[in-house]
């Protein structure tokens, strides 16, 4: 009772065709009753008590198909393998078998035994009858169709040749083509169910992946057909767009999904529109992609593939998180990252979006504002409070400017405004300089309070006359002005402001050129002992004498040496001449030369005095080298270094106009000093202000204490003299008092009639004390 065939079937499949078997059970009650009612009708025409008994032995194997039924409808069919299937098949072959056979034999009874014409008649009609069905129901099985066949037609074909007659004979050949006819036709039938079956199991296959790969891909997908109607929609689509089920959006138009889509009403109807325009320019081929924003917070990019139909295949994704990365790569380059304002890049193109909007001509404004002495606050307080004190003016600049006013940070301390829409110049200046007004005062973060003020310039034009870099120009010159002038205010750009900034620009090329033909001289100012009989030191001023403006004073040239920043090419200049003079004086007096900021900056001031003092044969002792606290309050740790350097070289080291700074008393303690020169500012009026004259003295007491040697600068008469002298607060007096700064040679006639006249020159001495 093998079938190799069967073996060939996937599992699936062959259990599919034997529980067709199990299946339509109400044709096998119907056959049943037919069996039933055709052997009881033969019984009543014969009176033969064998189709009786076979009615009854047709009910029981119709039980017992029954209970077999039941049992596999009980079933774990995901449980079954190759051999419980074959044992289901088996099960229901002897029951279909049993039937047929029973069928079979009631003909072949009637046929040899009976010999009633009705009986023969209705027992092969019924018998024949079945086997029909069998096509129709018993096709899954081969096996099922070959054994029900082979039961019910021997025992026919034995019937009518047990009769041994001719014609029966014939009748009994007939019935093997019926036999091969059935077995073909239900061959056929599963054939072909077979194969469909195949197929359909193949295309749900398909599907289930095509399903598997459409609701898990990232993407959003929407099928449409020519009139815009959702035919395909997957899960990451609905997901998206917070639509829910899929299965509702089937032939729903794409407008209505985008309208009342997420929660019903996350876009009106304009925005609806306006996303379906550009969908429509997108589908229509204008367009390769489409980035919308289809709700707050997320932005979908739209790509489109036409259909043949007219339909198209829509695809999107969520590139919120791109965007905002692309938002933030664009602000980092807008806007400067200390302070949030924009930066000077993108504040052109926001001054240039202002000039475009403007309905009429006006007059605008810009304007530069410089935080006063903001390097203090770093030198003191640090780098990270002077930031903090950046964002906290930047915040009220922000603030104040509101959406009328275009604010940048431009670098450091300097911001720069746009100040568009006014009518008159005289309303845009007033307008300014109350914005300069609100922007100082007091600003208080980490528990610290500053007290800021702002200097600033600002340029007024027409609007259709501005040019952002012409007019940073000129607000620049006025801020130049500005701090040249008078701090903390504000300077409004003129005419001749750029002729002087021309004549600037042309000193200082002269001044560069002058330092390269060694074109500057030497003046020196003596530093006298309070009689004044003998100098003991001398200081070295630069000068510069144009070839065409004549003498240029050294606070101008010096300035303008810092700004160009070749103020230690002066330095170096006055260093080598001064040594090389010096060591042509008398071996008690001594040189000082002055030191800027720049030159503290690094150590090799170190090697321009050595090199300065080997080349001229100068005593390290008799060089004095001159810094004010300006240069100390800049990293003040490197600049301690430095002096500790030079001072061990045995080099003498002078603070200059000491007085004046911030904190100077702590500079006393702090450097490795020698001498220390009082400014000016102390000694003016000692005569008259008494406070004045206490705080000199004091003072000097205080240096003395600490050992350090007292030179007075700016002493000019002589009854300052005279008090400088009778309370001893002075080891050298400095001033036009003595001498104003004179030439080399007329200092060295200076000395050497000091020299000569030494009893002179003490009477002197006398009279003044």
């Amino acid at each position: 009772m093998t079938d190799k065939g069967q073996n060939t079937l996937p599992a699936d499949v062959y259990l599919s065709f034997v529980s067709s078997l199990y299946g339509n059970r109400q044709t096998l009650f119907v056959g049943m009753i037919s069996h039933v009612i055709t052997f009881a009708f033969v019984f009543a025409k014969t009176s033969d008590p064998f189709f009786l008994l076979w009615s009854a032995f047709v009910v029981l194997i119709w039980s017992l198909r029954a209970h077999g039924m039941r049992r596999f409808d009980r079933a774990d069919k995901t449980a079954l393998d190759m051999a419980g299937i074959r044992y289901w098949e088996n099960w229901y072959n002897l029951g279909a078998v049993g039937t047929t056979f029973a069928l079979g034999t009631a003909c072949c009874y009637s046929l040899v035994v009976s010999r009633d014409a009705f009986a023969e008649i209705a027992c092969i009609s019924v018998t024949f009858g079945t086997m029909v069905s069998v096509v129709g129901r018993n096709y899954g099985s081969p096996r099922t169709v070959n054994y029900m066949v082979l039961a019910a037609c021997l025992p026919i074909a034995a019937g009518f040749l047990a009769l041994q007659d001719f014609y029966h004979a014939v009748l009994a050949t007939l019935v093997l083509p019926f036999a091969m006819t059935t077995r073909s036709m239900a061959n056929g039938v599963r054939t072909f169910l077979y194969e469909n079956v195949l197929a359909a199991r193949d295309l749900a296959t398909i599907a289930d992946r095509f399903d598997t790969a459409l609701n898990n891909m990232p993407h959003g997908l929407f099928m449409l057909d020519a009139d815009h109607r959702i035919l395909v929609a997957n899960r990451r689509a609905c997901e998206l767009l917070h639509l829910g089920s899929q299965d509702r959006l089937k032939d729903c138009h794409l407008d209505l999904v985008l309208r009342y889509g997420v929660r019903n009403t996350f876009l009106n109807l304009e925005q609806s529109k306006a996303i379906l325009r550009q969908l429509q320019e997108l589908l229509s081929g204008d367009r390769s992609r489409a980035l919308l924003q289809v709700r707050e917070g997320l932005y979908l990019e739209f790509t489109a593939a036409r259909r043949e139909n007219g339909g198209a295949v829509l695809i999107f994704e969520d590139v919120t998180a791109r965007v905002r990365a692309e938002n933030k790569i664009l602000h980092m380059v807008r806007y400067d990252s200390l302070t949030g304002l924009p930066n000077r890049a993108y504040f052109s193109d926001l001054v240039q979006d202002a000039l475009t909007e403007r309905k009429k001509p006006g007059m605008v404004g810009f304007m530069v504002l410089d935080v006063d002495d903001f390097k203090h606050v770093n030198d003191m307080k640090g780098h990270i409070t002077g930031d903090r004190l950046l964002c906290a003016i930047s915040e009220r600049l922000r603030r104040l400017a509101t959406d009328k006013i275009v604010v940048s940070h431009l670098m450091g301390d300097e911001f720069i405004l746009f100040f568009p829409n006014e009518a008159n110049r005289r309303d845009l200046e007033a307008r300014m300089r109350r914005f300069h007004e609100q922007l100082r005062g007091t600003y208080e973060f980490d528990g610290m309070t500053f007290l800021v003020s702002f200097s600033a310039g600002c340029v007024m034009v027409p609007s259709d006359e501005f040019r952002l870099d012409e007019m940073q120009i000129r607000a620049d010159l006025a801020l130049f002005e500005t701090k040249s002038r008078a701090k903390g205010s504000v300077t409004v750009f003129e005419e001749e402001m750029d002729a002087r900034y021309v004549d600037r620009q042309k000193l200082k090329e002269d001044l560069r050129e002058a330092l390269a033909a060694d074109a500057l001289s030497v003046a020196y100012q003596p530093m006298f002992v309070p009689d004044g009989t003998s100098i003991e030191c001398c200081e070295a001023l630069a000068r510069w004498t144009h070839p065409e403006r004549g003498a240029v004073a050294p606070n101008v040239f010096i300035q303008i040496a810092e700004e160009m920043g070749i103020v230690s090419e002066i330095t170096r200049f006055m260093i080598n001449r001064a040594c090389a003079d010096c060591a042509t004086w008398p071996p008690h007096m001594s040189v000082s030369v002055n030191l800027s900021v720049q030159d503290l900056r690094g150590t090799s001031i170190i090697g321009v005095v050595t090199e300065a003092l080997e080349a001229a044969g100068l005593a390290p002792h008799r060089l004095h080298l001159e810094v004010t606290e300006s240069c100390l309050m800049e990293e003040p740790v490197k600049v301690q270094a430095i002096l500790q350097e030079l001072r061990a070289r045995d080099i003498t080291i002078a603070i200059d106009d000491f007085g004046t700074g911030y904190s100077s008393l702590s500079y006393l303690d702090q450097l490795p000093l020698d001498v220390i020169k009082i400014d000016r500012s102390f000694v003016r009026n000692i005569g008259e202000d008494a406070r004045r004259f206490k705080l000199l003295r004091g003072t000097v007491n205080l240096s003395r204490e600490l050992g350090l040697r007292i030179v007075i600068e700016g002493v000019e008469t002589q009854e300052q003299l005279a008090l400088i002298n009778k309370y001893h607060c002075a080891d050298l007096v400095q001033g036009y008092v003595f001498a104003a700064p004179m030439s080399p040679d007329a200092l060295r006639d200076r000395y050497e009639s000091l020299a000569r006249k030494p009893g002179e020159a003490r009477r002197r001495g006398r009279r003044v004390a």
